[in-house]
């Protein structure tokens, strides 16, 4: 399969492409710039220049490809607090690009990274979030629903959603650095009221397998769950950060969230307890690689600078 990556050159894109080149797929991955060509280039695959501003670009990439995975966000926005142009700018992206596919043949797949905090903030509560739950259309859940629509155009189309916490030794700017980077920039490792609210987690290497496998066998219109960790308590994760830090671990008091947890505040509270059989039914997956916690007091983390 002819196959055309976003964010190649990120996180979860120095897996991914590996992970196609070794099930026999051509790669062709978008790069923003002379650094991130290299790296795609040095992974094995083909480069394109360009960014999710190029729209052309990326429906010329996309009408030439047997399939799609779609990883690129603008985090810089998102961390900068300008979370709305991310959100419009990937929504323009899937459009381009599904259209593109929908135009240029039927059956072409179109795998695209959402978000299990979707659920949360849709406002699910009480009891686990499953693949069959829907967000309710507004703000990111609105391009997953775009996403899954495409599959009455004929694009076998489906949504990855990626836990918050995407860890593995690949892991260089993601929400387990930021926690770690906060517990040190405010001498503890806080966790928000009781910190029995629960965020799930995934390794990079099981989460591109599912990338992968969705690619290649999910049925038109899947949503799937890249989740190793259904939940973890945050409590314990602020707990395994303040031991390998050697900080006090300690709750956050509600009027001094917003201050420590800065961009993360209006989710740091948020239960996002989910379900991944239906992924481990439908793609015959199952996680492999270290949980969250192990993964984190193997040390890899805490011997950066981040801060």
């Amino acid at each position: 399969m002819r196959v055309f990556v976003t964010g190649a050159s990120g996180h979860l894109g120095s897996a991914l492409i590996p992970e196609l080149l070794a099930a026999g797929h051509q790669v062709t991955g978008l790069a923003r710039s002379d650094s991130a060509a290299a790296a795609v280039a040095a992974l094995g695959a083909e480069v394109r220049r360009g960014d999710l501003d190029d729209l052309d670009g990326l429906r010329e990439a996309a009408a030439g490809a047997d399939g799609v995975v779609h990883l690129a966000f603008k985090h810089e926005a998102m961390l900068t607090g300008d979370f709305p142009a991310a959100v419009e700018s990937d929504r323009l992206a899937v459009e381009t690009m599904g259209d593109a596919l929908a135009d240029s043949g039927t059956g072409k797949a179109f795998t695209a990274a959402s978000g299990t905090l979707l659920l949360a903030a849709g406002g699910l509560t009480g009891r686990a979030g499953t693949e069959a739950d829907v967000a309710p259309s507004d703000a990111r859940a609105a391009t997953e629903n775009n996403l899954i629509a495409l599959a009455e155009r004929g694009v076998r189309s489906s949504a990855v959603r990626l836990p918050p916490l995407v860890h593995s030794d690949l892991d260089q700017h993601g929400f387990v650095n930021v926690l770690i980077g906060l517990a040190r920039a405010n001498g503890y490792a806080g966790y928000p009221g009781d910190g029995t609210n629960r965020w799930p987690a995934g390794h990079t290497l099981d989460a591109v397998r599912v990338f992968r496998l969705a690619l290649e066998r999910a049925p038109a219109g899947s949503r799937l769950h890249a989740v190793g960790d259904t939940g973890v308590p945050l409590r314990e994760i602020a707990e395994a950060i303040a031991r390998n830090l050697d900080l006090p671990a300690k709750a956050v008091p509600a009027e001094e969230v917003p201050g420590y947890f800065r961009f993360l505040a209006p989710f740091i509270g948020l239960d996002n307890l989910v379900s991944n059989d239906r992924t481990r039914e439908l793609l015959g997956w199952a996680p492999t690689h270290p949980a969250l916690i192990e993964d984190m007091d193997a040390g890899h983390y805490f011997e950066r600078t981040t801060a």
